[in-house]
């Protein structure tokens, strides 16, 4: 079991739901923490309830000279984790380009970015820590999720080459998929969300995973088995299921 006492860890995406949550969880487990986003404000605020040490870093995942920035004052790590995350809902039929390129741009190509910042120094030492924040959302195309769902399914194609190629680095690498967690983002869906999750029941899902050694984890565990067996499907059913 991967042990967190002592430890320095980047979280990137930080300053609410799912990532102040799992701040929370590591702090609580003796890690040290680093935490950004774009908010001072809500950093700091992060910073005064932890219980361990604790460093508030802001980065704007979007700007490479930010992210380079940041890892800088971050400091060598042990590990990070990328949890930014932005989402509208957004139709084919409905396609706003400026929102659908953001949403891009933080999910993937900001997680692009900020582990880029990091990995070539853990390769070096032969040691290191990184995990990746998909989602359910990415295993297969899911109607109104124009640039989110898109984006997400990047981000773990991302960690599984990762994975490939970092084995026998040092480095390890770990993917968590979770489904709907209860967030401002989420309050902007009009339909049901089964199995909706707390950011704190998340991240106890999270951070369980992350004391593992496996690569990925899927959660809620039973609603995952829809969209992990979704990819099974031909596609005249999967899109007369889904639609």
């Amino acid at each position: 079991m991967r042990r967190f006492s002592g430890k320095r860890y980047w979280l990137v995406g930080a300053s609410e739901g799912l990532g102040r949550a799992l701040a929370h969880e590591m702090s609580r487990a003796g890690a040290e923490v680093i935490v950004s986003a774009r908010s001072q404000d809500r950093l700091d605020e992060l910073v005064s309830e932890l219980p361990g040490p604790a460093q508030a870093v802001t980065v704007d995942v979007g700007d490479s000279e930010s992210v380079r920035a940041a890892a800088k004052a971050a400091g060598q790590l042990d590990g990070m984790v990328y949890l930014a995350g932005l989402y509208w809902p957004m139709k084919a039929t409905e396609w706003k380009m400026d929102e659908a390129v953001t949403m891009a741009d933080v999910n993937f190509t900001g997680a692009v970015r900020t582990v880029g910042a990091v990995v070539p120094d853990m390769v070096a030492r032969s040691e290191g820590h990184v995990v990746i924040t998909g989602s359910l959302s990415g295993f297969r195309g899911l109607p109104g999720a124009i640039g989110y769902g898109a984006a997400k399914a990047g981000t773990m194609s991302l960690a599984e080459s990762m994975y490939a190629d970092l084995q026998k680095s040092g480095v390890a690498v770990q993917l968590a998929n979770p489904g709907f967690i209860k967030t401002r983002l989420t309050e902007k869906n009009e339909f049901n969300m089964p199995f909706i999750m707390s950011p704190e029941e998340a991240a106890k899902a999270m951070f369980a995973h992350m004391k593992t050694d496996r690569f990925k984890v899927s959660f809620p565990r039973g609603f995952s088995y829809v969209f992990r067996g979704s990819q099974f499907l031909p596609d005249w059913a999967y899109y007369r299921l889904f639609s």
